[in-house]
Parts: C-alpha cells; structure tokens; sequence
C-alpha cells in the first residue's frame, strides 16, 4: 500500500517577545544567583568563617608563642575559637581569669594595634611573665576580684572571653549574678560573651566544680541569662562525645568534652 505524503513542517519561530522574556528572565536567575553567593560570603565573613579563619590560623605561628602554646593547641582550638567569638581587628576586649595568658596574647594579636586586650585576674603571676618575654602594647592587666573584673569607667567592650574558668569562680565565694550583671554592663549593646567550659553530666549544676572542675552547661547558660543575656550560638568545635563526663580532665587521655557558648547583649 503506497505511503501517504508527508506534509512538510514549517519552521519555528519564537516571537521577538519571548526572545526578550527569556533573556531577561536568564539574566534575572544569574543576578539572583550572584546575590545568593555574595550574602553567604558575607554571612560567612560575619561569623568569622573562611577568610577570619585563615587569618586566626596564621596567628598561630606568631614567633612570640611559646613551644607549650603550640602543644596546647590541638586540644584547646585556639583558630576555632576565635572564629567563634568572632574576634576582628579593633575590638576592645576582656579575657576573664587570663591565667598566664594563653587566650589574652591570642586575643591581643587579633585584635591588633587598634584594638585593646584588658587580662583580668585576681594574680597576674602568669601573664607578667609572658608579658615580660613577649611585651604587647595593647594587652592591659587588671588585678581585680571576679565579682568586679571591670572598671566601670573603662571603655565599653566589644567582646568579654570567660575560658575554662567559670567552675573555678563557683569555687569562691563570688557572687556570680552580680559578676554576671557587671560583664553584662560592661559590654556595649550588641556584645558578645563567649564562655568556655569542662561539661559535667546533665542536672549535676556546680555539684562537680570542686572534685572534678567541671560545671553543668545549662545551669552555666541560666545564669547568663537571668543577668540579661540572650543566647546567640553554641559552638559544638571543642565536643568530646566519647568523655563520659564523670572523671577530673586530668584523669583523661585525651581532652574532656567542653562546651562554647556565645552570648549577646541586647
């Protein structure tokens, strides 16, 4: 049986309007897009991610760090905390409990020249003898009680670093609402406190601050709260899943299991 003849198709044409609508809409998606990536750098950068922490990385091998800070830093982080706290160039900072300074020299070379580190503590034993190695300009130490660690008529701060020592202020006789209450004044509005500590099991409170120097996260966060703190992040970069959160940190092998908070003033 013979085919029928195919009729031939006519060529498309899209209308000269649509070509521009699709062009447009194309060119639409490629700006949009554009956008998207440039807020998520600039939200990165915020939160101290790639391009703070490539700087917070060099800072590590700052000729005026000791052998024993470097040996520290596998367990104690000390990039990641400073992306944390979202440390730049400029800030006014208070390290509380600065001990002998590990965290203030770090905090010092962040910040730089136009920023100010203010180390307090209640000896400055430690801190006199690194600063005495390695002199910086912009490190000031303060020999003051925890319940009172700032002066009031002292600059307001960008950001206040309480490291591994909050248990330890549940071992004295501190007030620590009222200590929580000066940190908070001491801050200007928008803040930050970032507070690192040894965690203790889940409800212990401050019942383990003494035998193990540890300290239960939630009741550290309450506190905070109540002194008119509002929680803004917390970091998991110190968790130690494997610690079972019962023995003193110097029974351990390896490091305990730390939580990070960062806290902002409204």
């Amino acid at each position: 049986m013979p085919s029928r003849p195919r009729t031939p198709r006519r060529p498309f044409h899209r209308p000269p309007g649509a070509v521009v609508q699709h062009a447009l809409c194309a060119a639409l998606l490629c700006l949009a897009a554009a956008q998207t990536a440039r807020a998520a750098d600039a939200q990165a950068t915020e939160a101290g991610a790639a391009p703070a922490g490539a700087a917070h990385r060099a800072l590590l091998a700052d000729p005026s760090r000791t052998d024993e800070d470097r040996q520290a830093d596998e367990r104690r982080k000390p990039a990641e905390l400073l992306d944390f706290a979202q440390v730049r160039p400029g800030m006014n900072v208070l390290d509380v409990a600065a001990g002998g300074g590990y965290t203030t020299q770090l905090l010092a070379l962040a910040v730089g020249a136009g920023g100010a580190v203010w180390a307090q503590g209640e000896s400055e034993r430690g801190l006199a003898k690194r600063l005495a190695a390695h002199p910086q300009a912009n490190v000031h130490p303060l020999q003051r009680p925890f319940a009172d660690p700032y002066p009031a008529d002292a600059p307001r701060l960008d950001l206040i670093t309480f490291i591994l020592n909050y248990h330890d202020v549940a071992n004295t006789p501190t007030d620590r609402a009222a200590m929580d209450r000066k940190l908070f004044e001491a801050l200007k509005p928008g803040g930050h406190l970032v507070v690192v500590d040894h965690a203790t099991q889940k409800g212990r409170g401050v019942r383990d601050t003494k035998t193990l120097h540890r300290i239960d996260e939630q009741t550290v966060l309450d506190e905070l709260q109540q002194a008119g703190f509002v929680l803004e992040a917390q970091g998991d970069f110190l968790r130690q899943p494997a610690d079972p959160r019962n023995q003193p940190f110097w029974d351990l092998q390896g490091p305990t299991d730390r939580f990070a908070l960062r806290l902002r003033r409204p």
